[in-house]
């Protein structure tokens, strides 16, 4: 028996049945809960709490963010949307039309993160047509994470609702 062979019995290779997906997974929708328009959520807390330079500092960083993202928007936001279809299909269709696991996975974790993207490009857009400011602008990036956190509960139930029937599949096969 050869090295790669011990290391593919050792550890199951396959998507749902890997702890490193499930870690990934968790790290995933963690950092996005997080990061809010690339601002970490523990300043807008720490903005509400003191105010003051924390507050003009949170309010520049938005402003950084928003207008980098909506630039990138306008200037490659059609070709990138294309690429993310393209590939949200291609997944889509190689995962659960084909059968592929690792294709199952990548969409089941893409789809919803795509999601979190639109919604940040809506976010980034009303900040920027409001220009929120002080507690309206809080209140925005708040309402925000409860969406991101929204979706993410709702995927993480939905992959581990698909990734038990896989294994319970798989398993019924018998490997």
């Amino acid at each position: 028996m050869d090295f790669y062979t011990s290391v593919f019995e050792l550890i199951d290779m396959r998507s749902f049945s890997n702890l490193w997906f499930w870690i990934a997974l968790a790290i995933m929708w963690s950092t996005a809960s997080h990061w809010v328009l690339g601002v970490p959520f523990d300043m807008v807390l720490r903005a509400r709490r003191h105010g003051g330079q924390t507050e003009q500092d949170l309010e520049d960083l938005v402003r950084i963010n928003t207008n980098r993202m909506l630039m990138i928007a306008r200037v490659s936001g059609l070709w990138l949307l294309m690429l993310g279809c393209f590939v949200l299909t291609l997944l889509g269709l190689t995962g659960f039309l084909y059968g592929l696991e690792i294709a199952q996975a990548l969409f089941l974790l893409g789809l919803p993160m795509s999601l979190v993207g639109l919604l940040s490009l809506s976010t980034a857009r009303l900040i920027q047509q409001e220009d929120a400011s002080g507690e309206h602008l809080r209140k925005r990036l708040s309402r925000h994470r409860l969406y991101v956190q929204m979706i993410g509960v709702a995927s993480i139930f939905v992959t581990a609702l698909w990734g038990m029937y896989q294994n319970l599949n798989h398993g019924a096969l018998g490997g």
